[in-house]
């Protein structure tokens, strides 16, 4: 008995402060439609943006080719920027920098002159070859 009657509608009573007499009853349904005014779910149609599904284009739109080529494009032109963007990381200035100083106090041979590779197996051997 008291599981049927839990499955009843609830319904409250709210009195008016103004006058006893006055019931005033409210169902959980009409409490729910109240503040979304109904229901905002549309059954699905098969219509998408208006176009009946039996007679929409086949091919593509025209607008399709410039966002294929565009997106693509521009994914392409980025990679190719980023695989030729200059070297600022500090580690491959400061190599640059040490093998200039070194250069300039003669510890290292000038890297931008030709050398015979004879004459570098004889500095690193010390061996006549």
């Amino acid at each position: 008995m008291h599981s049927r009657h839990l499955l009843r509608p609830t319904l409250r009573a709210v009195r008016s402060s103004s006058s006893s007499t006055t019931t005033t009853t409210t169902t959980t349904a009409k409490l729910g439609r109240r503040h979304g005014h109904g229901l905002h779910y549309d059954p699905p149609s098969g219509w998408l943006f208006g176009q009946d599904p039996a007679t929409a284009p086949k091919g593509r739109e025209s607008w399709e080719n410039i966002m294929y080529y565009g997106f693509f494009g521009s994914f392409f032109v980025a990679g190719v920027a980023y695989a030729y963007k200059p070297d600022t990381n500090i580690e491959t200035w400061a190599l640059e920098e040490a093998r200039r100083r070194l250069e300039t106090e003669g510890a290292v041979p000038d890297s931008t002159t030709p050398v015979k590779i004879t004459e570098q197996l004889k500095t690193v051997s010390g061996k006549d070859c």
